[in-house]
């Protein structure tokens, strides 16, 4: 027997300005859930998801809750202006029964100290923090909307993990591929204000949407068809029986509005690419460059070679340089020691992550045009902005929207159509991932692909770099950075682990030092860390729960008849083994580690 939905939305409208925005969705979360919500930018999900919170009302449909099911919501630009520190905003997201301990855990593994002011955060510490604030309670429910977004891929890959171990039930918003493969069970696209549910992962989304979109397809056929039949009794046949077939008549309007619906009802992104004359072989080449801000060394004796039509992707931590890194392969910085040579006939377009270059006050179309005239050239050919804009899926209506009103996704798109206005044989791409929907994503993948140019980008999305790269060059920490063949996925491979500075950061910079890392007492001397310690504690308790939820699984399955009778419960309470018993061996693991790193320090 299925567990009755901790939260559930039923038939939800609403409609902003006149234009309807969510016409039906439901939305289910049973106990334990993970799901995730996907569509295009402008389709109703951040939406969907603060009605789902509360925070919205809809202006039709039935909002429920179990009564006394916590929800906690993670919106994309958080707001922390009314606490004094890091710390009292994320403590102050705990209830009474709460570990008070969880708050600065949370805090340590996201790379905050807790005193931090939120008003000199940058969006990144802000988006830790506000993690840091939903997920200290352990919820009943989290709604996350693009927890990934500012985040680089150490943080990534722990938060994966920190919300497999949770017991909360997940609706996640984000346009990271390998986030939502890695993490949801089920599925629920919004399309045209509806929404439909697929009882598996995001790695089944694609199939599955293109088989309802054939299936789509096949129908409207089906409905033309049927239309001109329609049109044609319209012609000849409606005078002599007008009376008898006026319904008839009403029908084949309905239909045609329900034929033109269709027509416009799924819009495509159309990226092209202005390409200039071709660059000479060599791009870029680097020798024995470095760069360093005081003590802090960002790039040590690195030499590197970038020819034409390679596809560069640049990873690391947060501060690790990436951008000191490309302005200086890219001539916009001297090094300090080395030398940079850059190929001949290049013309470099780069697109700024930022969008700091970006005139809030200026119109769509003059962000395009240039503010001459209404054409824009591509590839040679001119075309009109409105036009082009369409491309980008931007409505004519907002030729003359000012670029300060567009949502993130907007302008993110909107810098990509003025970048790939401009003719170029060098792509300097940062983040270009941000804030764009799966399908823009698709559609940027084979642009870059087909670019006969040479590409250096800076992507924290594992999936997007396994789609268009051919190397990886990857931070080490303290200023080395090494070269690696293949997608992340290939890097991983070579390298034997992901990026894992998030620990050589916190080694490097411990909390509360009076001294700099590379005079820290030696490691027999220290002491165990508060969140060492915490866990040695913590982990008993945890360990017995696992042990009592294991054996009642056992006891179900002790059942001989339950797979002939029951086959969804044999298989949902094997699904629960397996994963209890694999937190248990890690849970055990973790304990005897500290157990005995704790026996060593004590002598």
């Amino acid at each position: 027997m299925a567990l009755p939905p901790l939260l559930s939305l039923q038939d939800t409208a609403l409609t902003f300005g006149g234009t309807p925005l969510i016409v039906s969705a439901d939305l289910s979360v049973s106990p334990g859930e993970r799901a995730c919500l996907v569509g295009r930018n402008g389709s109703g999900k951040s939406t969907l998801l603060k009605i789902a919170a509360g925070f919205v009302e809809a202006d039709r449909g039935k909002r429920f809750v179990q009564p006394g099911a916590t929800v906690r919501y993670l919106a994309q630009e958080p707001d922390l202006a009314a606490y004094p520190t890091t710390l009292a905003y994320v403590e102050a997201g705990l209830g009474p029964g709460d570990d008070p301990y969880r708050a600065r855990y949370l805090l340590e593994q996201l790379g905050l100290t807790g005193e931090e002011v939120p008003a000199a955060l940058s969006g990144g510490e802000a988006r830790r923090a506000a993690l840091a604030h939903v997920l200290a309670p352990e919820p009943d429910i989290l709604l996350l909307d693009e927890p990934t977004n500012h985040l680089d891929l150490p943080v990534i890959e722990w938060l994966e993990g920190e919300l497999k171990s949770l017991r909360s039930a997940l609706v996640l918003i984000s346009h990271d591929r390998r986030f939502l493969e890695s993490l949801s069970q089920a599925t629920v696209w919004l399309d045209r204000g509806k929404t439909r549910r697929m009882d598996r992962g995001f790695a089944h989304f694609e199939e599955w949407r293109d088989a309802v979109l054939e299936q789509e397809e096949a129908e409207h056929h089906k409905l033309g068809r049927k239309l001109v039949a329609e049109a044609d009794w319209l012609r000849y046949g409606v005078t002599a029986r007008r009376k008898r077939n006026v319904r008839r008549l009403g029908n084949l309007h309905a239909m045609r509005q329900q034929y033109r619906d269709r027509n416009r009802a799924v819009g495509t992104v159309n990226v092209s690419l202005a390409e200039a004359e071709q660059s000479g072989t060599l791009v870029v080449e680097a020798e024995g460059i470095a760069k360093s801000y005081g003590d802090r060394p960002i790039v040590t004796n690195l030499s590197l070679r970038v020819l034409r039509g390679d596809r560069l992707g640049i990873i690391g931590p947060n501060g690790a340089g990436k951008t000191t890194l490309i302005n200086m392969l890219t001539g916009a910085l001297a090094p300090d020691e080395g030398r940079v040579r850059l190929g001949s006939n290049l013309q470099m377009v780069t697109l700024d992550q930022r969008r700091a270059s970006l005139d809030p006050d200026a119109t769509v179309a003059e962000t395009l045009t240039g503010g001459r005239g209404d054409t824009v050239t591509i590839g040679g050919q001119t075309k009109h902005v409105i036009g082009y804009m369409k491309d980008f899926l931007f409505s004519p209506e907002q030729a003359r929207t000012p670029v300060g009103v567009l949502s993130g996704g907007e302008r993110n798109r909107l810098m990509l159509a003025r970048a790939l206005a401009q003719p170029s044989n060098l792509l300097v791409l940062d983040e270009p991932t941000n804030d764009l929907d799966l399908e823009t994503l698709d559609l940027l993948e084979e642009m870059i692909q087909d670019y006969s140019g040479t590409v250096i980008l800076v992507s924290h999305d594992r999936d997007f770099l396994d789609r268009t790269v051919s190397s990886i060059l990857v931070s080490e920490g303290e200023g080395r950075w090494l070269e690696y063949a293949g997608g992340y996925t290939d890097m991983v491979a070579q390298r034997g682990r992901g990026v894992q500075a998030r620990v050589v950061e916190k080694e490097a910079k411990p909390r509360n030092a009076d001294k700099p890392a590379a005079s820290a007492p030696a490691p027999g001397k220290r002491k165990l860390s508060f969140n060492e310690q915490h866990d040695l504690k913590a982990l008993p308790k945890r360990m017995s729960e696992l042990e009592a939820k294991i054996a009642k699984v056992q006891d179900i399955l002790a059942d001989a008849d339950l797979y002939a009778r029951d086959p969804a419960r044999f298989q949902k309470a094997m699904d629960a083994l397996t994963q209890l018993q694999t937190e248990l061996h890690a849970a055990e693991e973790r304990w005897l580690e500290l157990e005995m790193l704790r026996e060593d320090l004590e002598g």
